[in-house]
């Protein structure tokens, strides 16, 4: 995340008969006796939510890649009297119309309740990747006013081939989500030699710390003890086998520790 710490998300639990028991939940056995059925937990949950808040969004409010988010452009009309919105919103549904033709999912926004100003935070907290603005001006001169939520750009830009510039923008945001993610995971993630080194790090910048371990419960407590971290996950990709960062004991896997929430 972006304060450094990890997240749990996507675990597996053996829960025993603990909830088995509590609820009375059996089964006839090989033997034709009752007993209370194995428990697990597995899969992923309402947390990744959660993670994806906090990956991307910023003070601002929420910062949704464009394949999950509820309405991907909002087009939010600037007016002063009855005529000028008619002219608008004539070019507003056709545009939206051409935008749902792609699979893109439109708001057209003309409520009168809520000034344009109110409008524009409001889809900014909410996180919608794009927003478009149209005033008299804008449809004298065939433009339009667009915002990106991901960067808080703007730029005019014309009339003529939006559909197209729009999808390719969306596609663009995702990509670009994606590899600040990335890129950020990559510099927060440093591999240390020792428990004074892993200290160190998680003390200023935090993030993942790679370091081998010897695979005892015993010195993965220690660690704890020691660091507040706890082994987060065993990578199967990590194939490398080195000294062990507590005891330095040698043919130790690599792991990935972290401190989290």
């Amino acid at each position: 995340m972006q304060d450094g710490k990890a997240l749990q998300a996507g675990t597996s639990h053996f829960l025993g008969q603990n909830f088995s028991k509590a609820f009375d939940v059996t089964f006839a056995d090989k033997e034709g006796k009752k007993n209370h059925v194995w428990a697990t937990s597995w899969g992923v949950s309402t947390r990744l939510m959660g993670a994806l808040i906090m990956t991307h969004s910023d003070d601002k409010g929420l910062v949704l890649p464009p394949k999950l988010s509820p309405i991907q452009v909002v087009i939010v009309p600037i007016y002063k009297n009855e005529d000028q919105l008619n002219i608008i919103s004539d070019y507003a549904r056709k545009l939206k119309k051409e935008l749902s033709e792609l699979n893109i999912s439109v708001k057209f926004d003309d409520d009168d309740n809520k000034k344009p100003g109110w409008k524009f935070a409001e889809y900014e907290m909410k996180g919608v990747p794009l927003r478009i603005a149209l005033g008299p001006r804008d449809m004298e001169n065939q433009t339009v006013e667009l915002a990106r939520r991901d960067n808080l750009t703007k730029s005019t830009v014309a009339q003529e081939g939006l559909p197209k510039l729009l999808l390719e923008t969306l596609e663009n945001i995702q990509d670009e989500l994606f590899s600040k993610a990335s890129l950020f995971l990559n510099e927060n993630t440093t591999q240390v030699d020792s428990i004074d080194q892993m200290n160190q790090i998680l003390n200023t910048k935090g993030g993942f710390i790679e370091a081998f371990w010897n695979g005892d419960s015993k010195s993965e407590q220690k660690i704890k003890d020691l660091t507040k971290a706890t082994i987060r996950c065993i990578p199967l990709e990590y194939s490398e086998y080195g000294n062990c960062v507590l005891t330095g004991e040698p043919n130790s896997k690599k792991v990935i520790f972290a401190r989290a929430y």
